[in-house]
């Protein structure tokens, strides 16, 4: 058989091989660097056995490959670990990640004393080297065999199984765990691991389901390679927004509220009022009309709309339909409300399109296992709209909401950090979704062309869409790398017939409008949360809560201080004063760990001469100027949204 390798070259054997034994024959240090291969493009496991010509490619830790093969390897050795010290621990799942690894378990909840004393059992049974032997057993022998040892989540993960699957184990020792691979050799090729966190997640990812305990950790080839990770990870969680948003006084949560419902503190509020503001202005001049509509409805609403069949579990319910004459539901999107806004009036071929916008609060009844901060939470505020249109107006409106926000995206200074997906419907999953078959096709075709035309890059998920059409997502990673959706645009070829939506066209027949689902801007709650993340809570001058402390030099000044907040005030800068009796250098260091754009000393000559002196984050000291000089400075800056690049300064003496 012939052998062709990534390099092109060409190895030739009479008999079947091992890869490992391929890489042993190529060389003693690629067996011993090798952690899996692919084979064809398939990633297998080194022990796979080749027997006919292929191309393969032997991975190491460099390759991606190779280093998910290394944290795979280490989630099984934290699972002995936990077996070892806390036998009654039932095993679930534990695969690599980008970040690492992790392993779920039914157990009480570990504290970071456990994981620190699972690391050192980890690093026992990494010293003891055990060969890992994979194995295969019939699918009754496999349930028995789990059965025996006592492992109810592998016996149910193998009757999942399908019928003709191979099963098959891993064994390191004593320890043998359900697994299709691919591993390391022997346990010593974990070379430098660490367990980060623990955490609480659902069986399967169902709140129905058994609550788990998760255990993260992350592996490498060297210790150098870990120990950057482990700088890097350090300020991942100094930059999260649920820790930062929290120590700046922008949110914060209470028990007896409860999970996912934040309380925005003044300065978080005041952020999300000046985003809003900008955004319901910019709407308004792209032609959108205000509506303002109830924060519940009666069932009937949604049994029209299709929600309360396809998305009753995502609703809170008032009332339940056996006892109660009437139900009523927190709403969980705008879309119908619109629609009986837009029904109230006949609008004829001449009216359209009608953009409405409105800043919806919403309600939506996420598992508690997903809820985060602001990112994902049970009420939350959205730049909803909906635009009626006619058929041949629908491309046109639906580019003019991408270029809308795309304008929002740049503007945040947001716009290299987001991807674009096509989200389509599962044909193979039809009682998700309404409408015909053909529908779909051709309105997914339809953005697909849009995106093309437009130069936008973008990925296909299939089962993603809404249950009345397809539409874009964009999404963005948080600082753990986890995607979330920031903006989405619809479009809805089918909702107009359920509601009865009709235009009059030029020959005076009624024809059904097309409707565009839209958010300009996305939720405010994570977007406010992507731009503490994004900026560390450096925000653009226009966006921060307070953009401009006075610090004066003693308390003879104070009285100029007040009156140079006045006048920053009188032009719609927010400002305060430092009044304390603290030496200048305090005040100044308290300022920038604030993370305030400018600070405004005022001394004696400052006062005689009506100047100040300016020290910010983009520049450091900046000198003296007059208070009508920086006021028409910074008020340009704000009114053009500018986004100042940062310097490093010196500490204040």
């Amino acid at each position: 058989m012939k052998i062709t390798l990534k390099d092109g070259s060409v190895k030739e054997y009479a008999q079947s091989m091992s890869v490992y034994d391929i890489a042993l024959d190529i060389s003693e240090g690629l067996a011993r660097a090798a952690c899996c291969a692919k084979v064809n493009g398939e990633v297998v496991d080194l022990r796979t056995v080749i027997d006919s010509d292929c191309e393969l490619a032997i991975c190491t830790a460099s390759d991606k490959e190779g280093l998910a093969t290394i944290r795979h390897t280490a989630s099984h050795v934290l699972a002995e670990a936990v077996k070892n010290l806390f036998p009654d621990a039932k095993l679930t799942i534990g695969p690599s990640i980008d970040t690492g690894f992790y392993y779920d378990f039914d157990h009480a909840p570990f504290s970071r004393e456990d994981l620190d004393a699972l690391e050192a059992e980890m690093k026992k049974i990494i010293k003891a080297g055990e060969k890992l032997e994979k194995f295969t057993l019939p699918r009754e022998e496999a349930i028995k065999f789990m059965e025996e040892r006592q492992e109810p989540y592998k016996v149910e993960l193998i009757r999942d199984l399908p019928e003709d699957a191979e099963i098959s184990f891993y064994r390191q020792g004593e320890f043998v765990d359900l697994c299709a691979g691919p591993h390391l050799m022997c346990t010593k090729g974990v070379k430098a691991f660490k367990l980060t966190s623990s955490s609480m997640a659902y069986w399967r990812g169902k709140s129905e389901n058994a609550m788990l305990q998760r255990i993260y950790g992350t592996a490498f080839n060297k210790k150098e390679e870990l120990e950057e990770y482990l700088v890097y990870w350090e300020n991942v969680k100094n930059r999260d927004h649920n820790k930062l948003g929290r120590e700046m006084e922008l949110f914060t949560t209470v028990d007896v509220i409860g999970q996912g419902l934040p309380l925005l503190m003044p300065k978080g509020a005041k952020m999300i009022q000046t985003m809003q503001r900008w955004i319901e202005d910019e709407e308004e001049k792209r032609g959108y009309l205000r509506t303002k509509t109830p924060l519940m409805a009666k069932s009937d609403l949604y049994k029209i709309s299709g929600h309360w069949d396809h998305y009753l579990d995502g609703m809170f319910v008032l009332g339940d339909e056996k006892k109660d004459k009437e139900v009523l539901a927190l709403r969980p999107m705008t879309c119908p409300f619109q629609y009986y806004v837009y029904k109230a009036t006949q609008h004829s071929y001449r009216d359209l399109p009608l953009r409405y916008g409105e800043t919806s609060t919403l309600f939506r009844n996420e598992d508690s296992g997903e809820m985060h901060g602001l990112t994902r939470v049970r009420q939350f505020t959205i730049s909803e709209g909906h635009l009626i249109v006619r058929p041949d107006q629908m491309v046109q409106e639906f580019k003019d909401c991408l270029a809308l926000a795309k304008y929002c995206l740049t503007v945040l200074g947001v716009e290299e950090d987001v991807t674009y997906h096509l989200s389509k419907w599962d044909p193979n999953n039809r009682e998700k979704y309404i409408g015909e078959p053909e529908v779909w096709e051709e309105t997914e075709q339809h953005i697909r062309q849009i995106l093309t035309e437009l130069d936008i890059n973008f990925v296909e998920d299939v089962g993603e869409a809404a249950f009345y059409g397809p539409k874009v997502d964009i999404n963005a990673r948080n600082v753990y790398g986890k995607e979330d959706t920031m903006i989405t645009i619809q479009w809805d070829a089918l909702l107009a017939e359920q509601f009865d939506m009709y235009f009059i066209d030029q020959n005076g027949d009624k024809v059904r409008p097309y409707i565009i689902h839209r958010t300009s801007m996305g939720c405010y709650e994570r977007t406010l949360a992507w731009l503490i993340e994004k900026y560390e809570g450096k925000f653009p001058t226009w966006l921060c809560p307070e953009q401009v402390r006075v610090l004066p030099i003693s308390e003879k000044f104070t009285d100029y201080a007040a009156k140079v907040e006045a006048e920053l005030k009188a032009n719609g800068i927010l400002a305060t004063t430092d009044n304390r009796s603290e030496k200048i250098g305090f005040k100044i260091r308290e300022a920038r760990l604030a993370k305030l754009p400018y600070m405004l000393v005022v001394g004696q000559k400052e006062e005689d001469e009506n100047l100040v002196s300016v020290r910010s984050r983009f520049a450091g000291d900046e000198g003296q100027k007059t208070l009508a000089d920086f006021i028409d400075q910074i008020c340009k800056e704000i009114r053009t949204k500018e986004i100042r690049k940062e310097v490093v300064q010196e500490e204040a003496k």
